[in-house]
């Protein structure tokens, strides 16, 4: 088990060092470009507080970006799930964020994998997968992570929608604008719904008509509701419909979707409700009904 793994590190050694080798495009590209500053005092501050080790690790961050990149989703619609889930950070920073979780699986599984060999003493090639598994197994958790993110995310916002749409109608019925409205609704409320309202509005007020940047918060969000609910404000705002009325009806339609929702998970989980009634209750309820009646049949006897 040592000596396959020793083996595979001299090849990956070997594979980075063919890899460095040195082209023409590369002995070409100083005098093509202008040089940086080979001082570090002048160069820009690192961003951890290891700028050494900082420099040794970005070679092989940046092929294990490229290499998560060209097997993991697409960065169009990765950068969309991070939009959904209001992460701030970049489709680079993530890969890399996934990087560092499969290279943590990796030295999971390679303690677990040296355990295993030294008590079972398994075999190299069980031991090398294992530690490929675990690897994958890291990556694969950072996205999962993300996906549980933009889900709770999503669930947060379709739970605030029919208050916001309230909301905007009281203070339209009020005599507010639908910016005017929608600002006051940014200003009093809390949540992600209205962080992504705060977004819209501010497209707004730098000249964007609100239909379209309704249209632009349905987009980023990606759930039906807010769509149905961007296209109806729209619509009102171009044909002169009530707004109030509109609000009215959006919040409403929101409320019934998330119960028929509900009623339908309740029926999807049904048959596992009943697991403890069967398995548990049932049997507890057989026993202190027949019990009584075997003592009482015992004692006849």
């Amino acid at each position: 088990m040592i000596g396959a793994l020793g083996g595979l590190g001299l090849w990956l050694v070997v594979r980075r060092l063919g890899a460095r080798r040195v082209t023409l495009d590369d002995r070409l590209a100083p005098y093509l470009r202008t040089p940086r500053s080979s001082s570090a005092l002048l160069g820009g501050p690192g961003r951890t507080p290891f700028p050494t080790l900082e420099r040794l690790i970005a070679p092989v961050m940046a092929n294990g970006v490229r290499l998560v990149t060209r097997l993991g989703s697409p960065s169009a619609e990765l950068r969309g799930r991070l939009e959904r889930a209001g992460r701030p950070e970049s489709v680079e920073q993530f890969r890399a964020a996934q990087v560092v979780w499969g290279v943590i699986g990796l030295a999971g599984g390679l303690a677990f994998a040296l355990a295993l060999a030294a008590g079972r003493g398994t075999s190299p090639l069980a031991g090398v997968v294992l530690v490929l598994a675990c690897g994958l197994a890291g990556v694969l958790a950072r996205d999962q992570l993300l996906a549980r993110q933009v889900h709770q995310r999503e669930e947060r916002m379709l739970a605030e929608l029919p208050t916001i749409a309230e909301l905007l109608a009281l203070s339209v019925g009020a005599g507010e604008g639908p910016v005017g409205a929608l600002e006051r609704v940014v200003r009093t409320t809390r949540g992600v719904l209205a962080d992504e309202l705060a977004l819209t509005l501010a497209d707004a007020r730098s000249g964007t008509p609100l239909a379209l940047a309704l249209e632009r918060l349905a987009d980023r969000t990606g759930l039906a509701p807010l769509t149905r609910f961007a296209e109806g404000v729209a619509v009102a705002i171009e044909r002169g419909t009530p707004l109030a009325e509109v609000l009215r009806a959006q919040a409403q339609d929101v409320r019934e979707s998330g119960r028929r929702a509900l009623m339908e998970a309740g029926g999807r989980k049904e048959v596992l409700m009943m697991v403890p009634v069967v398995f548990l209750i049932l049997p507890i309820t057989v026993a202190f009904a027949v019990f009584p009646s075997l003592a009482i049949l015992q004692f006849a006897q």
